[in-house]
């Protein structure tokens, strides 16, 4: 198992414990190996900027997922930023635990760093279901 980071300025309502055995969990399940993967909980003007310097998008969203891995190897490595703002919304917004919100985002992170997209109506649903199995299986 490789190194997992996460970092927050504020407090979330998942401990970094159970976190990270529920990425182990979804990695196990999408037999996937990994090399390194850092989560960053930021603001909605954090990832704002972020999402304009690097993606030239000019708004906020929940979430920004930076893909390290390399292509020879088997091994996944890449960043996530999730913005506690608008993952706060979402969870409003769809009735919805502000910590399933949470975790469905890290989950939704590594599915791209797997290679899944969410670029069409089919994709996203597909992506959503599988979203959803993975919090079945660590949220109960």
């Amino acid at each position: 198992m490789g190194q997992i980071i996460i970092n927050s300025e504020r407090s979330l309502p998942l401990t970094q414990k159970f976190i990270k055995s529920a990425i182990t969990i979804a990695l196990e399940k999408l037999n996937l190996k990994l090399q390194s993967l850092e989560i960053n909980f930021i603001s909605a003007a954090e990832i704002h900027e972020i999402n304009k310097k690097y993606l030239s998008h000019d708004y906020s969203t929940d979430i920004i997922t930076f893909d390290y891995s390399d292509e020879s190897s088997n091994l996944i490595e890449g960043e996530l930023f999730i913005s506690l703002d608008d993952a706060r919304a979402n969870s409003e917004e769809y009735k919805v635990s502000f910590a399933s919100e949470l975790l469905r985002l890290v989950f939704h992170g590594i599915l791209h760093l797997n290679g899944m997209d969410d670029d069409t109506p089919e994709k996203r649903s597909e992506m959503q279901k599988e979203e959803d199995h993975l919090l079945s299986l660590t949220m109960g």
